[in-house]
Formats: C-alpha cells, sequence, structure tokens
C-alpha cells in the first residue's frame, strides 16, 4: 500500500518543548517529579513518564516535596500563586503561543475590554485563559452561541489555540457583525492551520486518511474532522492495532497526519503497518523493493557498502592506486561496529526505529556472530598490510566496542554521570566521524615509510565533515527516544535548529577542503568531482528541514546513498581519466 505522510505530523513546537524539559529534568534525577494534570494528551506518552517516576496530580495539595511542570495548556495565575507559595520547585512548561493569548487578555480586559474565547469551556488551556480575564471573559464554541454576547461593549475576541480555523472565522464575523468594534486576534497557532490545511491538502490525492494520536486530544480531533469535512474516509487510531485492515485493504493510497501530542515512533509504527497491507494494484517489484531497503539498513549492509565506497574513492583522492583489501577492511569494520553497538543500545532504538529494534532481538545470536567475525576479518586483512596497520585497526576496534559498554560499575552513576563514553555529551556523532576518518584516510598512510600526509589530511577532512553531517544527521532524526532514555547526543545538547546549522557549516567545509586542495594541487582534480557528494548532502539536510521527506527508510537510504555516490563517482572518474 502507498503511504503520503504529512510533513507536519507530530509534536508541534509546545508539546515538544514541554517533553524536553520534563525528559530532561527527569534524566537529572533531581528528586520527585510531577505534572499538574496529564502532560499531554496521549496515553502511551503517558505511561512512558509514569515509568521515568513523573507523576502526574491534579491538587497541588496531593504533594508536599519536590517539582512541579505546569503543561503547554497553561494555568490560572491564582493557581500559579498557590503554587509558588506551596515552596515547590516550578518548571515552567506553557506553551509560548498559549502565553501571548493569556497576555493578550490580561491586558485588555484591565482596560474595560471584555474577552470572548472561541474554544471548548472545559479544556485545560480554556480553563487557564479564563483565569487571565478579571471576571470578563466569555466561552462560545459554535456560532449560534454569538447572539448570547452583549450586543455592544468593548469586546476582544482570541480563539483556543487548536481550534479549527473556519470555525473561528465563522464566529469571529458573526461577532463582528453584531459588535462591530469588536477586536478580532488570530491566535490559533501556526501548527494547527498548517496540520489542517495540510490535511485539506493531501485530501484529493488520497483514497483515505488515517490520523493519529489520543482518543482524548483536542487538536487529534480536529484534525480527523477536518479531514472528514472533505468527504473522504478517515479513521482516527492511538497506535497501529486500531488499524481497520480489512477496510484499509480495498484502497490503494492513504493519506496519515498526527495529532500534536503523538510522538514519532507511534506514527512510525501506524506508517509501517500500512505499508505493510497489501492492495490489488501493489506489483511484486514495488513490495520487493521496500523490503530489500528495509532488509539493507536494517541489517546494515547498507551503511558498509558505503564505507566500501567511500575507502575506494579515498584512495583515488589520496592519488594512491585504489583496491579492494582497503575498502573491505572499512566495509568489515564499519558493519561490525554498527551491528555491536546496536545490539548494545536497548534503549533508545525501542522508540527510535521499533522495528529494528524487534529485528534485532529476533536475530540477536547471528548478528553477534557476524559482528564479531567481521571484526576478525578485518584484523586478519590489516595484518596482511602491515604490523602497524593491524596494530591500527586493533585499536580502533577496542575502542569501538567499548563505546557502548559500563566502564565504571552502574553504582558510580550518581558520582559521575558519564560511566560509558557514550554518555558523554555529543560523543556518539564525533567519535563515528573520527574513526571513519582514521580507519579510512590515515591507516593506509602507515604502509608507507614516507606518507603523503598533506592529502591525507585533506582526505581526512572530507571523510570527517561527510561522516559528521551524516551521523548527525540520524541523531536528529532519533531525538526523542534518545531524549528518553537519556542520551544525551548532538542535537540534544545544541538543540535541532543549531544542530542543522552546523551540519551546513561542515557540507560548506567539506567543499571548501576539496575546492582549495584541487586548486593548491594538494590533491588530483577528483577533488572537483567529489563536490556533487557534498551539493547532496546538503539537499538531505534540506529534505529533512523543510520536511520534503519524514524521517523513515526512504529518508535514511537517501542519506546513506551519499556514500554509494561517492564510489559510483570514483569509478566513473578513473572511466574518464
Amino acid at each position: 500500500m502507498k503511504v503520503k505522510l504529512a510533513r507536519m505530523a507530530g509534536f508541534c513546537m509546545g508539546v515538544r518543548r514541554a517533553l524536553e524539559m520534563v525528559l530532561a529534568a527527569a534524566n537529572r534525577g533531581d528528586g520527585p517529579l510531577y505534572t499538574l494534570g496529564p502532560l499531554i494528551h496521549n496515553r502511551q506518552v503517558m505511561e512512558l513518564l509514569e515509568s521515568k517516576g513523573v507523576k502526574p496530580v491534579e491538587d497541588v495539595s496531593e504533594i508536599k516535596n519536590g517539582i512541579l511542570v505546569l503543561r503547554a495548556h497553561g494555568i490560572p495565575p491564582q493557581d500559579r500563586k498557590r503554587i509558588k507559595d506551596s515552596g515547590l520547585a516550578l518548571i515552567d512548561a506553557t506553551c509560548p503561543r498559549v502565553a501571548r493569548v493569556q497576555s493578550i487578555i490580561r491586558y485588555h480586559t484591565r482596560r474595560g475590554y471584555s474577552a470572548v474565547i472561541v474554544g471548548e469551556e472545559d479544556h485545560p488551556e480554556v480553563i487557564g485563559l479564563m483565569g487571565y480575564g478579571n471576571d470578563r471573559t466569555f466561552v462560545i464554541s459554535n456560532p449560534s452561541q454569538v447572539e448570547l454576547l452583549p450586543p455592544d461593549g468593548k469586546l476582544i475576541v482570541v480563539a483556543q489555540t487548536t481550534q479549527e480555523k473556519q470555525n473561528y472565522d465563522q464566529i469571529a464575523q458573526r461577532i463582528k457583525e453584531r459588535v462591530p468594534g469588536a477586536i478580532v486576534f488570530d491566535t490559533i497557532c501556526d501548527a494547527t492551520l498548517n496540520r489542517q490545511h495540510e490535511v485539506r491538502s493531501l485530501a484529493p490525492y488520497v483514497d483515505a486518511m488515517v490520523v493519529v494520536g489520543g482518543y482524548h486530544s483536542g487538536n487529534t480531533r480536529r484534525l480527523a474532522q477536518v479531514s472528514r469535512s472533505t468527504g473522504i474516509p478517515t479513521f482516527h487510531v492511538e497506535t497501529e492495532k486500531d488499524l481497520d485492515k480489512t477496510k484499509l485493504a480495498s484502497l490503494e493510497v492513504i493519506g496519515v497526519t498526527a495529532g500534536a501530542s503523538t510522538p514519532n515512533w507511534m506514527i512510525k509504527n501506524v506508517v509501517r503497518e500500512l505499508e505493510s497491507i497489501r492492495t490489488r494494484r501493489d506489483s511484486r517489484l514495488v513490495r520487493w523493493s521496500r523490503t530489500a531497503i528495509r532488509g539493507l539498513l536494517q541489517t546494515n549492509i547498507l551503511v558498509a557498502a558505503g564505507a566500501f565506497s567511500l575507502s575506494y574513492a579515498a584512495a583515488i583522492l589520496a592519488g594512491r592506486k585504489p583496491d579492494f583489501l582497503h575498502p573491505l577492511i572499512a566495509a568489515l569494520y564499519i558493519y561490525a561496529m554498527h551491528a555491536l553497538n546496536r545490539l548494545l543500545d536497548k534503549g533508545a532504538s525501542t522508540y527510535n526505529d521499533p522495528e529494528r529494534a524487534s529485528f534485532y532481538r529476533r536475530y540477536r545470536a547471528p548478528l553477534v556472530l557476524s559482528g564479531i567475525s567481521s571484526i576478525a576479518g578485518a584484523l586478519v586483512l590489516s595484518y596482511i598490510l602491515g604490523f602497524r596497520v593491524f596494530l591500527a585497526v586493533l585499536g580502533l576496534s577496542v575502542l569501538g566496542t567499548i563505546y557502548s559498554v559500563p566502564l565504571l560499575p552502574r553504582g558510580s552513576k550518581k558520582a559521575w554521570r558519564y560511566y560509558k563514553i557514550k554518555d558523554i555529551p555529543g560523543s556518539k556523532t564525533l567519535s563515528q566521524a573520527l574513526a571513519w576518518g582514521a580507519l579510512i584516510a590515515l591507516v593506509p598512510t602507515l604502509e608507507s615509510a614516507n606518507p603523503a600526509w598533506g592529502v591525507a589530511i585533506v582526505s581526512f577532512c572530507y571523510i570527517f565533515s561527510i561522516v559528521y553531517v551524516r551521523s548527525a544527521l540520524f541523531d536528529i532524526f532519533q531525538a526523542q527516544g534518545d531524549l528518553i532514555v537519556g542520551a544525551e547526543t548532538l542535537p540534544i545538547t545544541l538543540g535541532e535548529r543549531r544542530t542543522l546549522v552546523l551540519l551546513k557549516v561542515f557540507v560548506l567545509f567539506a567543499a571548501a577542503v576539496l575546492a582549495l586542495a584541487a586548486l593548491i594541487r594538494a590533491a588530483g582534480g577528483f577533488s572537483f568531482f567529489l563536490l556533487l557528494s557534498c551539493l547532496y548532502l546538503g539537499l538531505c539536510v534540506l529534505a529533512y528541514e523543510k520536511r520534503w521527506l519524514y524521517p523513515g527508510p526512504r529518508l535514511e537510504a537517501l542519506v546513506e546513498g551519499n556514500l554509494l555516490l561517492i564510489g559510483l563517482l570514483a569509478l566513473s572518474w578513473q572511466l574518464i581519466t
């Protein structure tokens, strides 16, 4: 079955911010942690938070000490004052867009205006907004209720941030007709508007729409309502287990969107389940290609082939005659490190890629055996090239293997946070780039009595940059799962926006190194040819940043494809020259 995934599906900024604040506090272990009401309307995420010791409470009097988190919906000011007076530590995760609406209501009601809030009267956000109205607020939810408002006076009109745009516009128009002087504010969140617009835009191109999110989530229910208003069959599901496969099997193209409180791993599970449904038009070739791509990614064969290609190209860049021994060592080493470290990573992978995590559990023994065999093969081949090369590969293998292994007793974690190398913030991206660069660019120089260090450094800088961007992109794709288990990867440490800026800098740096090396004749003309790989990688960064593609097998294969492109460029250069 073909699936069209909405670009805006999943967490909005406010929910992501609130969840990140709570998880960061939980991972620090500063003390008992509570949320005032459920943090978000998603049962699975709430169960996850409770497993990390985060407990929701409905009344501040239920707790005596600890840290209280205010959720994204916000609370009335009198409740905030009571919490501060109680002496509890406070983490304010109120969405900035909700805080803006609170400020608008407070400012104008203090100046004699009454505030009309378009929303659900019993919704936590609306309850919080009413607290800022100085007893001068009205709450309505449909156009017919406009007649209940006073026909004159000073009015402002605001919307609950997750309101449906068309409904708000209709109500605002009727209010303006009844009270011409009413001031209408556009307070519907951009994320809500964009999701609703995207559903309407996607509807003509799909046979049905699947909306993923909690049954108690207001914004998810409204997404489903918007979808139904377009006339297409709409299925609101919480998880992949709720899919009606019998009805869906008769359709060809399914659109998928998700509410603002739906995590990535739940969306991935639904998309994967939908893609597994066979339809009448699905050709054997299409099904085979999807299975093949997933298999190559899960078994790490694709990344090993990428290492082979990169090593082959590095030989040409360094002015060496390319052979198959160095690329084979690189492929075996990279395969082993990915397989073994993923086997040791039992936490984040469950959330980042549930399908791969299941694959690793199912085939644990063969993967362990193949990983150990690959390391042994790489060491045997490196010994053929010389004892110094063997020692270098052995050292890299030891460092790579202990990356995920505790170096200190588990009880020491409270005293020292970093009891594994992988616990050091940003170490994953850096260590991968260093390992690839050292193995592919520097280790081959150990065979020569008079190595050409200039071109070796050029090669190292290029490979380091390319692999750094690749690794950091995958860290961005997996940030939600890493945050849940407390892994401090680059995007969690710097933030996604700054990480993307950094990746663009590294792409430009790689391109500059290649161009400068060719201009000053530190490397051959092949350097110019490799600029195509920098352009390709830059487009991969943009594909994620602009949401042209959603994180998943297709985007992952696209990123890995850059390494294969480099190998193809190397073969083409050899044929040309």
